[in-house]
């Protein structure tokens, strides 16, 4: 009898199927037993029906707790009543591991309880589609760079250096010298788009960040392309080229996981090029318009950035950033010496940023100059300055946050539950 996974259940109907999970859930109905069995790849009702009282597999049916790990073996009928379509006619139970008091039982539970049950709310129904629509999301990321010739560069974890500023780095001991865990990939990123055009990493990325809102983890994965000889508008078009791509290949992909989480696709299905883009300035005034205190020179909040997105069906591009609240390698505006060619893209519905970039500084003289204005240590750069040195060029690039970006698709109100293990300030169990 042939093993298989309920996600290919359709495949083997009117066949002899041995499927192995947990049980879901279970529930009798006169001379009827019904069972439903999850294997982490969908769930499947299967029935037992006998006028005997004492059918054989009345007594395991009976054994079964929530979670009980069992093999389960029978024939698969289509039932239209059925969860997905199909049923199996249960000819033998064999119980592997009877769970005894499952914690998380279907009723409500507080979010604290449930944290520090991560480990097994990652079964319920809800978690489940947030990560089956989390897997998806990262093989569309791949998907759209792979299909654009980029190449895939893994970038260290370890660095002797910050990229996005020093007061929120995890220090740790290297040998006899300090290492920091990466807050992001790209200034190395910047190194392999010089000899390979255009790149990208993917990884986890640490921020030593006191904050406890909705939005922000301590560990999270950041996708980051790099593309030699690439202006800003360049990196503008490749982030909106990407959110639309995978918006159209989640829709497409999870619909099922959408209907669990009662998504309203509708808003997602909108998202078409061409974004709106506007300037700092121009975002300063829309929001300060709408009743933000934020002056000229602040960065954005949560507020500032939920104000935005109320203004806006699409995602928005900002761009023209003040140079002193952006990083030390951003290249500055031209026609204005206190702006830098940086952007943030902020999602709709009140989600905020989900992508952060812009282009990079390719002199030599001006990098050293900021990375002096910043108090950089300069030996940690030297190898950074050399890309400016040796065929320097405009370069341009950008991250885009995968919990984020998860957390706007899915509509869910915590960035918690888009990571299946994540760490916030103070809590790194389990």
């Amino acid at each position: 009898m042939k093993w298989v996974y309920i996600e290919d259940i359709a495949d083997f109907k009117d066949k002899e199927v041995e499927i192995r999970g947990w049980l879901y859930n279970k529930r009798s109905s006169g001379k009827a037993r019904f069972l439903l069995i999850r294997d982490g790849t969908g769930i499947l009702q299967g029935t037992i029906f006998s006028t005997e009282k004492d059918h054989p597999l009345f007594p395991k049916f009976d054994s079964l707790t929530q979670e009980s790990s069992i093999v389960i073996r029978g024939r698969i009928k289509e039932d239209k009543r059925a969860p997905g379509g199909f049923e199996l006619e249960i000819e033998d139970i064999e119980v592997i591991q009877v769970a005894k008091d499952y914690p998380i039982t279907p009723k409500e539970h507080s979010t604290p309880f449930l944290m520090e049950h991560r480990h097994l709310w990652l079964r319920s129904r809800k978690q489940h589609a947030i990560l089956q629509i989390r897997t998806e999301l990262i093989k569309s990321i791949r998907d759209f760079f792979d299909g654009r010739g980029f190449r895939l560069m893994d970038t260290p974890i370890l660095t002797p250096s910050a990229c996005e500023g020093t007061t929120t780095l995890f220090e740790t001991e290297y040998f006899d010298q300090k290492a920091y865990l990466s807050q992001s990939g790209q200034l190395y990123n910047e190194a392999t788009a010089m000899a390979f055009g255009k790149v990208y990493c993917f990884g986890p990325t640490f921020r030593a960040e006191k904050s406890k809102t909705r939005r922000h983890l301590i560990e999270f994965w950041m996708v980051e392309p790099e593309v030699a000889f690439a202006t800003l508008e360049d990196a503008i078009e490749l982030g909106e080229d990407l959110v639309v791509y995978i918006i159209q290949r989640i829709l497409e992909k999870n619909k099922n996981e959408l209907e669990v989480l009662e998504r309203d696709t509708q808003p997602l299905e909108k998202i078409k090029r061409p974004f709106p883009h506007i300037t700092y300035d121009e975002a300063v005034k829309k929001v300060t318009e709408k009743g933000s205190k934020m002056e000229w020179g602040d960065d954005f909040g949560s507020p500032e950035e939920t104000l935005l997105s109320e203004i806006f069906d699409l995602p928005v591009s900002v761009t023209h950033f003040p140079a002193k609240i952006k990083a030390f390698y951003m290249q500055p505006d031209p026609k204005r010496s206190d702006l830098v060619l940086g952007m943030d893209m902020i999602a709709s519905e009140g989600y905020g940023e989900i992508i952060g970039g812009g282009q990079r500084i390719h002199d030599l003289k001006l990098l050293e100059q900021k990375i002096k204005e910043h108090k950089l240590p300069r030996e940690a750069y030297a190898w950074y300055a050399d890309l400016r040195k040796y065929g320097s060029v405009p370069h341009s690039g950008f991250g885009l946050g995968i919990e984020r970006t998860l957390a706007w698709i899915c509509k869910i109100k915590h960035i918690r539950e888009t990571i299946p293990f994540p760490r916030l300030l103070y809590k790194i169990y389990p």
